[in-house]
């Protein structure tokens, strides 16, 4: 089957010839697994956050963006009630049955993800019918750049296309997403994930006060620089107790001043009243976790500022002092359930190594932590060379040169 899309392609994906040859094969393997024709197709991009590191269940501030990296399904609906998903590199197809959603079972992995949108889906008043889709993707499974929300937003766009006329927003795609990860994963996931998915190129969130989100038009390669992302190699499960103990302990140092979150209070309270909370809740991390949130908060606030001067010093300056704070007073850089196992923390000292001697760069943990990715962003003269550098540590296929997408979840026209 031949197919042109030379405008949305270029649009996306800065190239046409590449990304046509990816969408021929999954046009045909759409065909080969179910003898059709006639298809659409859709696109979600990963995400990575630049900065607010573990920021948002507090009400705090993060600044994130889509990344280069997607997700791409070939769909129709088919005018039954069953729901139908091909991923590439999973033989087993998975199916949903619409009228009978509570016969899926949960923590089961994307087939519960399935269930639970699309039960999302109707509890926000919207319609979902059958349909057919395949599914290939190039973001990275398990390793903190969200492979999980760029798949349900591309769910949510196809669902938005074939069936609602486009009246879903991107907050609509993101509520949906946390629907299913709360209530069929039983995974307490925020916003922020879906959101970056969802809306495209660099955003800042705030959650303060519920949720807001405001754009911020640029990339790394405006300021000379160069994103990479490196793959420690170890994955993310079995860290529920990690990612759990930290909105509960700042949450607990919150309490204690009479409030919900830290974004409810300041650090010039918390230090006042620091004697008292410390002997109270006997957690000195705690403490420092809560000295990371106000912090990384103060620091999102100026990075927004920095990019809207267009100052990219300023910004990798920031980020470094982000990278840091995690290290040492957030603590998400390893488990010390299995302190023996630093494949961040290493990733991170080689890299610091490498930029000793350069004029510029930074590096810091990605994402949730103590598993997964780091995030490098390098002076374009020194890309090569730190992608030499790490090859010997991390391996070529682990490496990962990135840029910021502009567009979310969409389409293909």
């Amino acid at each position: 089957m031949k197919w042109n899309l030379p405008q949305d392609l270029k649009k996306i994906y800065g190239e046409t010839q590449d990304s046509a040859d990816r969408y021929e094969r999954l046009s045909e393997n759409f065909h080969q697994a179910y003898g059709k024709n006639q298809m659409e197709y859709f696109s979600a991009p990963g995400r990575t956050e630049i900065i607010g590191n573990h920021t948002d269940h507090n009400g705090g501030k993060v600044i994130a963006a889509a990344i280069d990296k997607d997700t791409i399904a070939a769909a129709y609906p088919d005018g039954t009630e069953i729901l139908e998903i091909i991923s590439e590199g999973y033989e087993q197809k998975m199916t949903v049955d619409l009228k009978h959603l509570e016969q899926v079972p949960h923590n089961q992995g994307t087939i519960s993800l399935i269930a639970g949108m699309a039960e999302g889906i109707r509890s926000m008043g919207y319609k979902i019918s059958g349909f057919q889709a395949y599914v290939s993707s190039e973001v990275i499974s398990a390793s903190g750049v969200s492979s999980s929300a760029s798949f349900e937003m591309l769910i949510c766009s196809i669902i938005n296309h074939f069936f609602n006329e486009g009246k879903m927003s991107c907050m609509d795609y993101a509520r949906i997403g946390q629907y299913a990860e709360n209530h069929f994963w039983d995974k307490a996931s925020g916003l922020m994930d879906q959101m970056a998915c969802a809306v495209g190129g660099m955003i800042l969130l705030n959650f303060e006060t519920g949720i807001t989100c405001s754009q911020l038009s640029t990339d790394f390669s405006d300021f000379g620089y160069e994103m990479i992302i490196i793959n420690t190699g170890k994955g993310h499960a079995d860290l529920n107790r990690e990612y759990s103990e930290i909105p509960e302990e700042m949450k607990k140092v919150a309490s204690e001043m009479d409030v919900p979150k830290l974004s409810g209070s300041s650090l010039k309270y918390f230090l006042e009243k620091l004697p008292d909370i410390r002997e109270n809740i006997n957690n000195d991390r705690a403490l420092l976790r809560a000295i990371h949130f106000f912090e990384e908060n103060k620091r999102v606030e100026l990075a927004e500022n920095a990019l809207r001067l267009g100052d990219g010093k300023k910004l990798l300056h920031l980020m470094r002092e982000s990278g840091k704070s995690s290290w040492e007073l957030l603590q998400n850089c390893y488990s010390i359930h299995s302190d023996w196992d630093q494949k961040i923390s290493l990733s991170l000292a080689l890299t610091e190594l490498f930029l000793k001697d350069k004029t510029d760069g930074c590096c810091r943990v990605h994402g949730g932590g103590f598993a997964g990715v780091i995030q490098t962003i390098v002076m374009k003269q020194d890309r090569d060379e730190y992608l030499q550098y790490m090859e010997k540590y991390a391996g070529k296929e682990n490496i990962f040169p990135m840029k910021i997408r502009q567009y979310g979840a969409v389409h293909l026209k």
